[in-house]
């Protein structure tokens, strides 16, 4: 697939994710940084280093207030070794993840929205919905790392470990009314 195809559907599924956050209660600040035109992803100047951001800053009146990053995902992955559904993001996105959340008031959430697909060679059965949890829980409960994939390689968490935040028909199903 395509990097720009890739980009499509990962764009598709931050703006699904966005409006059903706003759903419950949430405003949404996209967090994307143009460069003549050209999409470069989120990015947070620290003082220290220029980071990979999480996708969006999600809050509440409340004053409730947290990073999103969101991940769109056609199927699991089945782990041969453990015989566990997992899913994951790029190492190096993922340490300056961490970085973030070291610089910032706000915890970080990964929301994984799992589609319908089917991974090669995998066993019928793959989870679908939305799932996610806290970067500050997950730092601690990963599944494993693998040297290949993405840029520099992948850091993945089981299924059980991500909560199931939703049913993929309700997220989907109340992206219907939006414009």
């Amino acid at each position: 697939m395509s990097f720009q195809r890739q980009l499509q559907i990962g764009r598709t599924g931050e703006g699904i994710i966005a409006k059903w956050l706003n759903r419950r209660g949430f405003a949404v600040l996209p967090v994307y940084e143009k460069e003549q035109g050209e999409y470069k992803g989120p990015a947070l100047y620290s003082v220290d280093a220029q980071l990979i951001a999480p996708d969006m800053l999600a809050f509440q009146p409340d004053g409730k207030t947290v990073w999103i990053e969101a991940k769109t995902k056609s199927a699991f992955t089945f782990h041969r070794i453990t015989r566990h559904w997992v899913t994951g993001v790029d190492l190096r996105n993922y340490a300056d993840y961490l970085k973030v959340q070291d610089v910032s008031p706000w915890p970080i959430w990964l929301l994984f929205l799992h589609l319908e697909g089917q991974a090669k060679d995998s066993p019928p059965g793959c989870p679908t919905g939305l799932f996610g949890n806290s970067l500050q829980y997950l730092r601690d409960n990963e599944h494993h790392r693998h040297p290949s994939g993405g840029r520099g390689g992948m850091v993945y968490w089981q299924d059980t470990t991500l909560r199931k935040i939703a049913e993929l028909s309700d997220v989907l199903e109340q992206n219907k009314d939006q414009p």
